[in-house]
This record gives structure tokens, C-alpha cells and sequence, in this order.
């Protein structure tokens, strides 16, 4: 298998963020550790990932900032993977991958898992993309610049 072409000088920051977090265990390891879950097997049998698979990719996000590896508070031999800063920084990336998915990938009546508000129990509202003066963008009213 060819090795990957790493993107962590490309001049763009959606090239560079997907050489971090641009495959599927990834960014649903990310998903799992916002739903609380920490320990390695508990990844596991939520991905149904293999075990090589898994290691790498927590070994990387580790490595990345993403996730921390901590003792467990047990006292035992596992180790407990915790969002970082930097990780808790995705959960807008985690929650529009979402919302795209329910708008986009659902039938309409299709169960799904719904993302609330602990302090109302109301679904969270859609994101969207604002300028620096409160207005709502759509991908026409921007461009790139600087590359």
C-alpha cells in the first residue's frame, strides 16, 4: 500500500485539519468522546473497529492534542482517552457533520439519534455561518483568499 500523502503544510486549514482528524474511526472516536466514552474497549464495541485500527488512531490523536491518555481513576491498568482542548474544539465539526447527516442521509419518519439541550431537552438549533457583523452567509456571499 502506497504511504499517505501528509497534508500538514498545505496553505489550506480544511487540507491540513483533514490530515488530523479526514477518516471515519477518527472523527467517530471524536464522536464516541463526546458521548462520554473513554476507555479502549468501550471504543471497541461502540465502532466495532479493529483493534489495530483503533489503537492507531487513538495513538494519533493522541499524539495530535486531540485526545489525552490518562489512568484510570480506578487505580487499574486501563487507560481513560479524554478530549483535550483542542478536541473539545470540534464538537462544532462533530454537530455539523451531524445535522448534515440528518438533513441529508434520513428518510423522512427515519428514526435517528437527536442531539438536545441538557438544560431545556430541546434539539439543538441548526448552525450556520455568520459574518463578523451578525449576518447569515451562504457559500456564495464568501470566497477564499490567499492562496
Amino acid at each position: 500500500m502506497a504511504a499517505r500523502k501528509r497534508m500538514n503544510t498545505a496553505t489550506c486549514p480544511v487540507a491540513r485539519a483533514l490530515d488530523v482528524i479526514g477518516d471515519r474511526w477518527s472523527l467517530l472516536i471524536v464522536r464516541d468522546a463526546f458521548d462520554g466514552v473513554s476507555r479502549f474497549s468501550d471504543f471497541q464495541t461502540s465502532l466495532g473497529a479493529a483493534r489495530n485500527i483503533l489503537a492507531s488512531r487513538l495513538k494519533a490523536l493522541v499524539q495530535e492534542g486531540i485526545l489525552e491518555s490518562q489512568p484510570a481513576a480506578d487505580g487499574s491498568a486501563y487507560q481513560h482517552y479524554v478530549l483535550t482542548p483542542k478536541g473539545q474544539a470540534l464538537f462544532p465539526v462533530i454537530v455539523g457533520l451531524r445535522q448534515w447527516g440528518e438533513g441529508h442521509l434520513f428518510a423522512r419518519g427515519e428514526h435517528s439519534s437527536r442531539l438536545v439541550d441538557l438544560k431545556s431537552g430541546q434539539p439543538v438549533a441548526r448552525l450556520g455561518v455568520e459574518s463578523a457583523d451578525g449576518r447569515a452567509l451562504q457559500f456564495d456571499d464568501v470566497q477564499v483568499v490567499g492562496r
